[in-house]
């Protein structure tokens, strides 16, 4: 009996640590605490360090994989603030490679992009992040390589200005820029909560070029963007002004100049071309205030 009790025992602790060490099955733990997954791996043996700019491909997704942001992003990379920080995953990764990463999110929305936690992630609950290294550039290439560009393209700012100047007088548009150079016009007015920094927000938008060529829609995707508005990484620039400006059910056209978008050096992923005036029709389906969704 003694030895009955002892066996079933052992078999509880063995199983009690087996569950300890599998947390996140098919994950592994860094020896920063950070728990990734690499999904491809590449030729390149280079890692990514502090000072060196990036360009990545990223999505953030609750641990049930719910997707609430996607997108192409290029930056440099911090020394990492704390233990755990997502510059510490970057920095597992070298061109080529792909990999989620299981990481705290109330240190990555507090800490990294300092801002509340989304109502839709319990606080004390991780999540993931899942990144695709594009490319790794040291600083000083970086830098070689943007002045050698800007000095080939320094005139396209006046092109451009030209085009969207005949875009405006073509489509018969009675409307001012503002101060800033956004083109604003309301197509559905809002009916609910105007937009707050720490809002989380459920948008369709889609965006064309000034030839009418579409390069993004939610509603193609049939997925609605959801975010917290006034954080880092999420939207341009210019449509985060535009968004601002905006309230619940509204729906508004909003023409963004370069410098509001993707500027002189037009996106990452090469589908924005330099010097490229853009159109977003914008709709806010959903307002909700910080710890509510």
């Amino acid at each position: 009996m003694k030895t009955s009790k002892l066996l079933i025992l052992s078999l509880f602790i063995l199983i009690a640590g087996c569950d300890k060490f599998s947390r996140y099955p098919g994950f592994k733990k860094a020896r920063h605490g950070v728990y990734y997954q690499l999904h491809t791996m590449g030729e390149d043996t280079v890692k990514a360090h502090p000072g060196d700019y990036i360009t990545v491909n990223l999505a953030y997704m609750t641990m049930s994989d719910s997707l609430f942001f996607q997108g192409s992003r290029k930056f440099q990379i911090n020394k990492p603030a704390y233990e755990g920080a997502i510059d510490e995953c970057f920095a597992m990764l070298s061109k080529d490679e792909c990999a989620t990463f299981i990481i705290d999110a109330g240190n990555f929305f507090t800490n990294t992009i300092r801002t509340d936690l989304p109502g839709f992630i319990a606080r004390g609950s991780p999540m993931k992040i899942r990144v695709e290294m594009i490319e790794i550039q040291k600083e000083e290439e970086y830098k070689r390589q943007k002045e050698a560009f800007l000095s080939w393209i320094q005139d396209f700012g006046e092109y451009e200005r030209v085009i969207l100047q005949q875009y405006i007088r073509e489509e018969k548009l009675n409307v001012n820029p503002l101060p800033s150079g956004i083109y604003y016009l309301n197509l559905v007015p809002g009916h609910g909560k105007k937009v707050e920094l720490g809002d989380t927000l459920t948008v369709n938008y889609e965006g064309r070029f000034l030839n009418g060529k579409f390069f993004d829609s939610t509603i193609k995707r049939r997925q609605p963007f959801q975010f917290v508005y006034g954080t880092e990484w999420q939207v341009i620039k210019g449509l985060e002004e535009a968004i601002g400006l905006m309230s619940e059910g509204e729906k508004s056209l909003f023409i963004l100049p370069s410098e509001l978008g993707f500027g002189n050096q037009g996106s990452s992923n090469s589908i924005i071309p330099p010097f490229t005036s853009l159109i977003f029709e914008v709709e806010i389906l959903k307002v909700s205030s910080p710890g509510k969704i």
